[in-house]
């Protein structure tokens, strides 16, 4: 780790600021094997798009012609990593890199899209992107899911808006927005869903998602779930299991005050894993507390979840730091 003055030296320097964003896992919560993985899978991309825009609106001059900007792809790509990261905010970046504030927002909302369409990286050769991929690829083999929901905190729909009461959560009392998280039984990133109102029920949002059907039609697998699902295990053939329910409301015998609870902590043991696949989402200060745009946020999630994917399975294939 460079001392603090050096540090200060190179926050200053475009090229350094590269080198210590890259270099530092602490900065991205990526390796830089990873890093030049997205490198060279979302360059591409992006130039693709960039020359699409460029081409595409009416022009004076030809392409290529007037000033150069200064701001690389690299830069653009480590920009939005730190902020999804670590919320560091637009201006903050803006000092980093040496450009204008305005030119770190539009960077983000360029490739942050990209980012989110990646998908779940669970080997080189395997991806997921769509639940119907995910079920598909869990009953090939027999493996056991665990799906939850998780809620990230937003802003407050201004006054007089119709659906305005849509994002206050049962839950918490809090504007928030919901996303349904999926991991595999060692609590591995394999989906994270687009975010709905912070009112919505989980298991709405999972037959909303289609999840009931999906597992229908497949092979029979085991989803791991808690009480919130309860109602998914008939509709699917018992493929989704909860919590064992209550058969006594009150002045239930000591013996199935015993077994019940026993019953409850195997299970709740056995689903613990996508609580710390939740856990590592929220290490990413984008997903704690949201105080930007409620459309970017389904962008954010799922950009999120790709990369937590994509460092697991590179620590699993070459030994890196999780």
């Amino acid at each position: 780790m460079a001392p603090p003055g050096r540090l200060v030296e190179l926050c200053m320097m475009g090229a350094g600021t590269r080198e210590l964003i890259v270099a530092e896992y602490r900065i991205t919560g990526l390796s830089p094997v990873v890093i030049a993985e997205l490198i060279a899978e979302i360059g591409p991309l992006w130039h693709e798009r960039h020359q699409a825009r460029l081409t595409a609106r009416p022009r004076k001059r030809a392409v290529g012609a007037g000033a150069k900007h200064q701001f690389v792809f690299v830069d653009r790509l480590l920009a939005t990593l730190v902020s999804l990261r670590h919320g560091t905010t637009h201006d903050v970046l803006a000092c980093w890199f040496g450009v204008n504030r305005s030119a770190i927002t539009r960077a983000i909302g360029e490739v942050r899209p990209l980012l989110a369409l990646r998908g779940c990286i669970i080997a080189p050769d395997v991806r997921l992107r769509t639940l119907a991929e995910v079920v598909e690829y869990l009953g090939a083999d027999g493996r056991t899911g665990i799906i939850d929901g998780t809620e990230i905190r937003v802003r407050r729909p201004a006054a007089g808006r119709k659906d305005r009461d849509r994002f206050v959560s049962g839950k918490t009392r809090q504007n928030a927005v919901k996303a349904m998280v999926l991991t595999d039984a060692e609590g591995r990133m394999l989906f994270c869903s687009p975010v709905r109102p912070g009112s919505c029920a989980d298991i709405t949002q999972a037959r909303q998602l289609g999840l009931a059907q999906l597992l229908v039609d497949g092979p029979f697998m085991e989803i791991l779930a808690d009480a919130g699902y309860q109602g998914m295990g008939a509709q699917t053939g018992g493929r989704v299991v909860t919590p064992p329910h209550r058969k006594f409301k009150k002045n239930a015998p000591a013996w199935y005050e015993e077994r019940h609870e026993l019953q409850r902590k195997a299970h709740s043991s056995r689903r613990i894993r996508v609580e710390h696949g939740i856990a590592h989402l929220k290490n990413w200060r984008a997903l704690t507390r949201h105080l930007g745009r409620r459309e970017h946020m389904s962008d954010i999630v799922q950009a999120v979840a790709g990369l937590l994917s994509h460092q697991q399975t590179a620590t699993l294939d070459h030994g890196l730091r999780d």
